[in-house]
Formats: C-alpha cells, structure tokens, sequence
C-alpha cells in the first residue's frame, strides 16, 4: 500500500546519522565522535562503545534481531555477514548486547574474497573495520530487520582488500591537496570533500520471460536475439510516460530509498524500451557511493516483488541503447562553496580556474588511468556505442569556457558582443556565469556549468573505483600546481600574474585533451591519434594502464595504494574479465547446442515431410528453404565447433594480460556464432523459437 506521507516526515527513518549519534550518546564523548566523522580522528574505546549501545538499542527499537558489517570486497557486489545481538546474561538466559569492539571490528574470511594474490587460500583472516563516516542503516526484509555497518576491508597484514578503503584514502588525499591551493586564496575554508551524484539507468522485464532465457540468468544480458522491427528508432521512449508496472515498481523503490536517506530526486524512461533511471541529489562521495550500492540492492530485491527483473547489465540487448552510470562529480568546502563554479566576482573566478585548468592537467596526464577506472567485460559492449562515450578519454568545457581558456592561452583579451573582459595578463579576470553553454552527450568527460560528469561509468559497477582513481589524479595534480605557482611567485611577488603564467603554461601543455565536438565520430579518432590520446578499446588493454610504472608510482606517492595492491587490483579486474568471457562463450555454446539447433533441425524435419507429400517434390520455394535452412544451420554447428576448440585452449594460457587478450578474441568468436543463430531467428516460426524474443522481452511491460 502506498505511503501518502510527505517524505520529509520518514526521510532517514532507518539511518542512524550524526544527529542520531548526537542524540544518543552522552555529551563527553561529542567531541571524539565528530572528530573522528570530519577529520579522522581516532575513535576512542569509551566512543566505540556508546555508539555501540545508541546503536544497538536504536536497532533493536526498529525490529532488528542482527547486525553485519556491510563491505565492498573487490568482487564488486557489496559483503554481509549476519551475526544476531544475543549473548549469554549469565543466569542461564539471553540478552541484547553489542559492544564498542563488535562495532569497530569484524572478522570475515579474507581468503574466500578475490585478493589477486595479495592472500594465499591459507591466509583467512581478514578484518572489517567501522567507517564512522558513512552512518549505519537498517534493512528490512519480509522475515526481519538487520543492522548494516559500513565498513572497509582489510588482509591481516594491513592491505586492502575492498573498494572502500582507498576511496577514503583519495579523499583525504584531495582534502590536504585542495587546502593547500585554498592557502593561496586567504580562503577560510577548513575541509575540502568530493561530492557525487550518481544517475543509474537500468532495464525492467517480466520475470517470466526472464525465467525463460539462460542467458540473462547466468550472463545478465542477451547473447542472442535480433531486433524487433519497433525498437527505438521511433525515439518515443525518452521521457514518456512511465508504464505502470515500471511506475509501481519505482514507487517502492524510492519510499525504501528515502527511509535510507537515499536522496532520490529524479525517474523517468530512457531512450530504450524498458529502460529507465533513477537520479540523486548529489551527496558526499563516501555516502553517495555506498547509497548506490543500497540502491542497485534494493532494485534487484524488490523487482522481484512486481514480478520483473531488473537488468544493470551495461548492454543487456544489441542494437539499442545500453546503461550507464552518470558519475556528476564536483569538489566543495565546509564553508559551503562549490569549487568548481565559476563564481560572481574576478577573484574567485581566478580560484575556479585553478581547480578546473589542474583538473583538465590531471585526465590529460592520466587518461589511460581513468579508462582503466571503467574497464570490465561488460562495459566493453557499451563504450563507444551511439548512446555512451568512446574509449577514448576527452573533456568538453563548452563554447564559453573554452573561449575564456583559448584567450588565456595565448595571452588575448577575451570579446563577446556585450562586453571586452579584461585581459588575463593583468590582476582581473573576466566573469564566468554558469550553464553558458550547451552539454554534449557524446563526451566521456565534461562540464556541466558547476561540476564535471564522467559519462564512461558502467551501470553495473561502483562507482568507487573510478571516483577514487579521480580523486587521485587531481590531488596530484593540484598539488603539482601549487609546487608551480609557489615557484613562480619568487620569481615575481603579484601572485595573480604569477598563477596567471602557470595556469597559462598548463593550458598550453594540456589543451589536446579538451574536445567540443562529436565524440562518435569516425574523423575525431583520427584527430585524437594525431594529438596523442589514447584509445583503449578493450578492457584488457585498458587494464594494463594499471601496472605501468607511472600510475604505481602516483597511487603509492598519494598512499592511495602500494605496489602489491596496484598489481592485485589488475590481477583481480583481469581474471573477472576473462571469467566473464568464459560463462559468456559456455552459455553460448550450451544455448546453441541443446535449443537453437535442435529448434532448426526440427523445423528443416517439418519442411522435409511437407516436401514429400508434394508431387515430384516440386515445389521451388520449399526446396529453397530447405537448402536456405540447411546452409544456416551448418554455419551455427561449424561456430560452436570453432567456439569450443578456442575455450579449450584458453585456460592453458599462464599470464594474465595475455588470456585477456585471448578471450578477446573469444568475444569475437561469440559474435560470430551470435550471428549465425540470429539468422536461424528470421526464419524459423515463433512457435519453434525456444527461447521468449527481443519483442516480447523489450515491448511487454
């Protein structure tokens, strides 16, 4: 039954935040407790444990009988752990307890999770520590209601082993990178945070036509299937009117999502038939992070009580539009300001400037990074088709912005047809408004009037690896900045020219990366071959960016990681993408063997008999169809022949790249015999098609 409250009056109902924390604590431990949220003070025992008892009797209040530490192990899923509150009361009877120690710390087994290398099959213990940073909230389930703790997730000799714990080290790396710029400016500001808004786009079919295909049970998308003749090519999808199944299901899902504090702002259909989204106010990155997490669990659980599945496959079917994960990322203070909008007045347009030219300076620097931040098997089917970004990293900044930076690089005096804006070789520099330009949809990366949207985010990934690699680079790169401007300023004592000089020169070494036009076209690969850029089209070769020397060596200079967790990173990443190919191809062959063969030879069997009860087999169609019939039928068997012989040979590669890459070349196998079998679709009648069709899944809902 829906619920007609307004949601400002259950907003947060089953989160436990820092007013929660407040409220019910004593007030000698406030103190540690906000430190310890705002600048990672350590928590104290006696906090550890007053927490754990507001906790406790908060969940408890709320129905909850367990409690688990809540992490993202490199599998990419989220991890729980259920343990119950009872404990012994020394009378031969139970009570409700949770201690300071239960709270900070877990013991999952670390050898059970993907470690790429960093932990032998021996090697169990693992620990789950409290992130006081993100509050603890309250799932509810049909049967019963547990307490989740977020937590990261480390080996035993301190390495990581999630995907959480270096996102909070970025943070911090950008914090004390970003208030050293901020010293320049007399700037009053104490901390510095990314924020993340994270749109999720997503399908919705009927379960019973999912039920009904092996391949997006086991693979989560459509290995096979041809297109119905009404798809998208209509573009009445977008922003129509949501279906009421889909309407149902949304509903629900964000009334969970405001009890979490999920800030659900947005939901409308996609370009695609039965594809939508959700988007959020943009939030802390830490909390906005784990929210999409929640949120992807919620989708996946309650979809199944509408009878539908959801798919966050990032192209579930060939032909249309597959899912991203919009990542609308910008940097603010905890004076309130926004870093990257442009400003009012000369002088914070001169800071806006520093931030947006040292972020430019970062993905020009380090694109081959962020391309490895979004590789996976799944993206690969996405990128660089006609609704998401190309391989290729670039920026756009827009018509306005562009101008402004194109002048400041060649040292001219900025015109349009209102005004001249002072020249940036003196102590002004001209106003900036925000949203002066048009967005383009095509660009990995781009500026949207008062933050950047990184588009090549897959719909099913977190967002936690591209973030913190993100953060990473322009900490680097605005600590690289400040080193350029403190140098340049004892050169001459006007700071303003000074920074003007440097931001100039980083502009001029950086301005290749920056692109206004269409991304998919086949002119602006040749354009970026010529200016250098790479194009990682595989995530294989993306991956590798990983391991080179000097991405190891920025992410171990930041802290971020070390070495080892560099290098288990891409072992981790790497076997998921080959293991994916691998279902992927034995899915392939097991579906073409045991129903779309067998589903032509039945229909050749039923030409063949209809051809003999014709006088003198004479009928010149039929005997075309069956010969038609025929020769597709042993292109399909000659396929999966080819397909079988590549996976055996597979797995007797040793080194990781190199079965990446192999399997790469099983990928192209796959599409060979997708081929063949969507051909045997044309022609074979609905009623012999064992498998529900791409107009029954896309276009009944």
């Amino acid at each position: 039954m829906k619920n007609n409250k307004p949601v400002s009056s259950y907003f947060g109902e089953n989160t436990f935040d820092i007013k929660k924390l407040l409220k019910n604590t004593p007030k000698k431990i406030h103190s540690n407790l906000q430190n310890a949220i705002n600048q990672g003070e350590k928590i104290l025992p006696e906090t550890s444990d007053a927490v754990a008892i507001a906790l406790r009797k908060w969940a408890v209040s709320k129905g909850c009988t367990h409690y688990t530490h809540w992490f993202q192990p490199m599998t990419g899923y989220t991890a729980e752990k259920h343990d119950s509150f009872i404990d012994y009361d020394g009378n031969g009877g139970v009570i409700e307890k949770f201690t300071g120690k239960q709270l900070t710390q877990g013991e999952p087994d670390a050898s059970s999770f993907p470690s790429g290398g960093i932990r032998a099959t021996f090697e169990a213990r693992g620990y789950t520590i409290w992130d006081p940073t993100s509050p603890a909230f309250i799932i509810e389930y049909p049967h019963g209601n547990t307490l989740c703790i977020p937590t990261v997730f480390v080996s035993y000799t301190g390495e990581t082993l999630d995907r959480k714990a270096p996102l909070l080290r970025s943070i911090q790396v950008l914090n004390n990178a970003a208030l050293e710029i901020l010293k320049i400016f007399n700037h009053p500001a104490k901390k510095v945070f990314s924020t993340l808004g994270v749109e999720q786009e997503y399908f919705l079919i009927d379960r019973n036509y999912y039920k009904q295909r092996p391949d997006l049970i086991q693979t989560g998308r459509t290995l096979f299937g041809k297109m119905p003749e009404k798809h998208q090519q209509l573009e009445d999808q977008y922003f129509a009117n949501i279906p009421e199944r889909a309407f149902a299901f949304m509903s629900e899902i964000e009334e969970e999502s405001y009890k979490l504090g999920i800030p659900l702002k947005t939901r409308h259909n996609e370009v695609a038939p039965n594809q939508f989204e959700f988007a959020p106010i943009y939030e802390d990155v830490n909390i906005a992070i784990d929210h999409n997490q929640i949120l992807m669990d919620l989708m996946e659980r309650i979809a199944k009580r509408h009878n539908l599945t959801v798919l966050l496959h990032e192209k579930p079917f060939a032909g249309i539009n597959g899912s991203g994960k919009h990542a609308n990322w910008s940097i603010s203070t905890d004076t309130g300001e926004n870093l990257l909008f442009p400003g009012n007045t000369p002088e914070s347009n001169l800071q806006f400037l520093v931030f947006l030219i040292s972020t430019i300076k970062a993905v020009y620097n380090n694109s081959k990074l962020l391309r490895a931040s979004v590789a996976s098997c799944s993206n690969d089917y996405r990128l660089g088709a006609n609704e998401a970004p190309p391989a290729i990293i670039s920026i756009f900044l827009g018509e306005t912005l562009s101008k402004v930076l194109s002048d400041l690089g060649a040292g001219k005096v900025t015109k349009t047809k209102d005004q001249s804006w002072i020249s940036f070789g003196i102590d002004k520099i001209p106003e900036i408004s925000k949203d002066s330009t048009d967005r383009n949809r095509t660009s990995p990366f781009a500026f949207t009037g008062n933050k950047f949207e990184f588009r090549a985010v897959g719909s099913s990934a977190t967002p936690s690896t591209s973030i913190t690699i993100l953060n990473s680079i322009i900490a680097n790169s605005l600590l690289e900045t400040n080193a350029q401007i403190k140098s340049e300023v004892k050169k001459s004592k006007d700071l303003n020219k000074a920074i003007v000089r440097v931001l100039r020169k980083i502009y001029n070494e950086t301005k290749s990366i920056l692109f206004e036009g269409d991304n998919y076209s086949a002119s602006w690969e040749k354009v970026a071959l010529k200016r250098g850029l790479p194009n990682l089209k595989t995530a294989p070769d993306a991956l590798k960016a990983l391991i080179e020397k000097k991405s190891i060596k920025l992410l171990e200079n930041l802290k971020i990681f070390n070495p080892r967790e560099v290098e288990s990173r891409f072992e981790v990443d790497m076997e998921n993408y080959c293991k994916n190919v691998d279902i992927e191809a034995k899915v392939s062959v097991d579906m073409s063997l045991t129903m779309f063969y067998p589903a032509g030879i039945k229909y050749l069997n039923d030409l063949l008999s209809t051809l003999t009860l014709l006088k003198n087999n004479s009928s010149s169609s039929l005997n075309f169809m069956i010969k038609d019939l025929s020769k597709k039928l042993d292109d399909c068997f000659t396929e999966i022949k080819n397909l079988e012989k590549m996976l055996k040979s597979a797995h007797s590669i040793k080194d990781t790249f190199k079965r990446g890459k192999y399997f790469e070349s099983i990928k192209v196998q796959c599409l060979k015999l997708r081929i063949t079998v969507d051909n045997l679709e044309t022609i074979i009648p609905n009623n012999l098609w064992p498998v529900p069709k791409y107009k029954e899944l896309l276009l009944n809902l």
